[in-house]
Formats: C-alpha cells, sequence, structure tokens
C-alpha cells in the first residue's frame, strides 16, 4: 500500500476538476457545482444515451451518474485515463460495475443515508395505501363510480396486530420498523446478519433466520435490500406461492427483487391479498396488468422523492468530488484499496 502522501499525489487534480452530470440535478446544487467544478450540466434531464456516457467518460476527471445510467464493463473500458472518479447520486451502485472499475483504478462513491427516511416513510405510505385500498378507493371516486357509503364495500384490513415481515434489516429496514411500531404492527425480520439484542428489543423485532418461514408467516412482507445477483428475484413463483391469500408484498428497494411475472399471476389468480409497488422490474416500463390491477398500490419510484433528500445527495456527492480531487479519501468511497 502507498503512503497517504502518494495517495493524495496521485489524485490530486490542478485546477478545477472536470465533472459530467447525467441527470438534472436541484437548481442550489447544479449552482454549487458551477462554482466549483468545470462542469457539464444535463439540460433536458433524459438518461444519456451508451455513446454519450462514452464521450463523457473520455473527457471528464469525475462522472456523476444515477441509478438510471449503466455504467457497466464495456463502457468502464473506453473510459480515457483521466476519469479517476464515479461519484454516483444515491446509494444503489448496483448498475456500476465495481470489478471493471476497480481493475481500471477508477474510484466509486456514492451517497448513503441521505434517502433512509424518505424509503421508510414512502414504504409505510405503501403499506397503509395496500392494506386499506386507498388506491382503489381513490380511483372508485375519480372515475365517478362511488355510489356512497355501504357497510360491506372498500374492505382492507386493519393493520394493528399484524405481522410485518422486513426483508433486509439495514438503515431502512430498521427505519420501516421504528415507524411500524406506532401502527401496531408485530416486526419479524431477515438478514444477512442477525441485529444485536439490544436493538431488536429497541424495534420489539423478532429474528426469522429462514426466508421461507419469514415469507410464510407474513400479514406484510416488505423489501429493504440491494439488487445483488444472489438478490434476483429473491420473491420469485416457489415463495409467493408460500405467502397467505390475504398478504402483501410492498416493495421499494429495486424491482429485480421480485419475479413480477409470478407475481402478477398470484395476483390475478387471487392467491395473495395486493401488493404496493414503488420500483418494477422493467421499469421505467410498467406492465398494464398492474396498472389495473385493483388490489395494487403503485408510485413511480418515488421513494427517494424529497427536497431534503436530494439536496443531502447532491452535498455529498460534492463533498466526495472535492475530497478526491484535493487528494484525500472521499468520505463514501465504496471501493477500498485504490490508489
Amino acid at each position: 500500500m502507498p503512503s497517504s502522501a502518494d495517495y493524495r499525489t496521485a489524485r490530486r487534480v490542478e485546477g478545477k476538476p472536470r465533472v459530467t452530470v447525467t441527470r438534472r440535478l436541484l437548481p442550489e446544487t447544479e449552482a454549487r457545482m458551477a462554482e466549483l467544478f468545470d462542469v457539464t450540466l444535463s439540460t433536458d434531464d433524459r438518461p444519456l444515451s451508451r455513446e454519450e456516457l462514452v464521450a463523457a467518460m473520455q473527457t471528464a476527471h469525475v462522472l456523476v451518474p444515477t441509478v438510471t445510467d449503466r455504467i457497466d464493463a464495456a463502457l468502464i473500458a473506453q473510459a480515457g485515463p483521466q476519469l479517476g472518479l464515479i461519484a454516483n447520486f444515491g446509494a444503489g451502485i448496483e448498475h456500476i460495475d465495481l470489478a471493471a472499475a476497480r481493475a481500471r483504478k477508477i474510484m466509486v462513491t456514492n451517497t448513503p443515508g441521505v434517502f433512509t427516511d424518505d424509503t421508510a416513510d414512502m414504504a409505510i405510505a405503501l403499506i397503509i395505501s395496500v392494506s386499506r385500498r386507498l388506491n382503489y378507493g381513490g380511483r372508485t371516486l375519480r372515475a365517478g363510480k362511488w355510489e356512497g357509503w355501504a357497510p360491506s364495500t372498500m374492505l382492507g384490513h386493519r393493520l394493528s396486530g399484524k405481522t410485518l415481515a422486513i426483508v433486509g434489516m439495514g438503515r431502512i429496514g430498521q427505519a420501516v420498523a421504528h415507524r411500524a411500531r406506532a401502527l401496531g404492527l408485530n416486526i419479524a425480520y431477515h438478514s444477512r446478519h442477525r441485529l444485536p439484542e439490544a436493538i431488536e428489543t429497541m424495534f420489539g423485532a423478532r429474528y426469522v433466520e429462514n426466508l421461507d418461514t419469514l415469507v410464510a408467516e407474513a400479514d406484510i412482507l416488505t423489501l429493504h435490500c440491494p439488487a445483488t445477483p444472489e438478490t434476483h428475484h429473491l420473491i420469485d413463483a416457489r415463495r409467493i406461492a408460500l405467502m397467505k391469500p390475504h398478504a402483501y408484498l410492498v416493495n421499494t428497494a429495486r424491482g429485480q427483487l421480485v419475479e413480477e411475472e409470478a407475481l402478477i399471476a398470484a395476483l390475478v389468480e387471487g392467491r395473495i391479498g395486493g401488493a404496493g409497488l414503488d420500483v418494477f422490474e422493467h421499469e421505467p416500463q410498467v406492465d398494464a396488468r398492474l396498472l389495473a390491477h385493483h388490489n395494487v398500490a403503485i408510485l413511480p419510484h418515488m421513494g427517494s422523492a424529497t427536497f431534503e433528500g436530494r439536496q443531502a445527495s447532491g452535498e455529498k456527492v460534492m463533498a466526495n468530488i472535492r475530497f478526491w480531487a484535493d487528494g484525500h479519501r472521499p468520505p463514501d468511497q465504496v471501493l477500498e484499496g485504490l490508489v
């Protein structure tokens, strides 16, 4: 390993680093970036083509992508020698080939923690929406089909006393558990690592080692794990078949966690109670059967869409770039051991 001085010399950029941002950010973030960096900003807020990404990576010192940009090995192989940092806007980095970046000695940073509360709030919103059929009720009202109150229509399920099964008990999963206690939900969870007993006690959470067991006992199953090869279709046809017929599936993490075709089949056949979805397997394309189903609460990937969260993410991006350009290790480095 080189000394810290070697590291700083290797990474220092003289003058303002050239930075390319792939999507529109908050105006105040873009204005501050224009002051700090030689920045190329997005003017039309659309995902860049592969050719445009290659062009940016051949000229910029820093690329600032988002989840809509697929930074794969083929793109990284075409990066110019000056590209030293991929400063992702967002916590998820599954769209970046980390091994390829490591091989090219390109550092990767992200913005962890800034969307925790926002995403947890959205998960709770979807839990309430799908269990109480808010989406269906609103749709019926807007369509002019509501004929007035009746004791046997628009029925959903009470949350209090039900089992909320959390898959992935990291920052967001814990934030969901914290909120869910106020709703009277019983918390069970599965995660790669069990939480310390004191944290379990604080949340009133019960660890379930076997994911199949957790899925089978859930009244509401909510997903809060990253998209990796290991978690692809984590909730597949077999696991959906384990769910109770009245259970709800909520996903605010990544669409690839759920085998969407199997979920649709279960909804159509009435084998599960419903779903609350903020993400989709093939987004931005959304299957029309999900849009039409009366027991699906559906949103267009809004979990992180708050002014506060997006501002905080932009500030982290700028801090990571400034640390890197000054020859220091960025605070949110994803890949360790790069020189």
